[in-house]
């Protein structure tokens, strides 16, 4: 990962840079979010994570069996755009708990006019928030979604969650 992380800071080591984890869900973005977060840090580059679920909830009135669905406005308004603003506007890295189904404790964050911010989620290509991130990276397991594939800037094959490593088969 400190590969990665030295590519997007040479790319986008000044200011403030949204980078997407994204995956069809179960290839591990999450982790490997977390392990990049690290890699962040080992190289002295102030780094952040969130994950798209802490912005996603059930619709109101809507079973409890219900798959969640993002709440875009909020992760917006609360993540995204205060991050982008640099300086010492704060921003909360989880709004929402759907498995409790209740909104979490907003914990303000800010961090230094350079800084990373991961995000880990699925689908992080779709139509509102393709044109959010610096950098895309695609986590996959296997050779499915090479439509996703395509778009991302960096694909990781996570079948051996112990040892991640880069394929070059993205589309720059």
């Amino acid at each position: 990962m400190r590969e990665l992380a030295t590519e997007i800071v040479h790319n986008y080591g000044r200011g403030r840079v949204l980078v997407a984890v994204d995956s069809d869900g179960g290839a591990g973005a999450a982790d490997l979010a977390d392990d990049l977060l690290e890699a962040f840090r080992e190289l002295g580059h102030a780094a952040f994570r969130a994950s798209l679920d802490g912005f996603e909830k059930r619709p109101d009135a809507a079973p409890r069996d219900s798959a969640p669905v993002l709440g875009e406005g909020l992760f917006r308004r609360v993540l995204v755009e205060p991050f982008r603003l640099g300086g010492s506007a704060g921003w909360v890295e989880r709004a929402w708990d759907a498995d409790a189904d209740r909104s979490v404790e907003s914990a303000w964050v800010t961090g230094p006019a350079d800084a990373v911010l991961l995000v880990d989620g699925t689908d992080l290509a779709r139509p509102g928030l393709a044109g959010l991130w610096h950098y895309r990276v695609w986590v996959t397991a296997d050779d499915s979604r090479l439509d996703a594939r395509a778009k991302a800037s960096a694909v990781v094959d996570n079948s051996d969650r112990e040892h991640p490593r880069r394929r070059f088969d993205d589309a720059c």
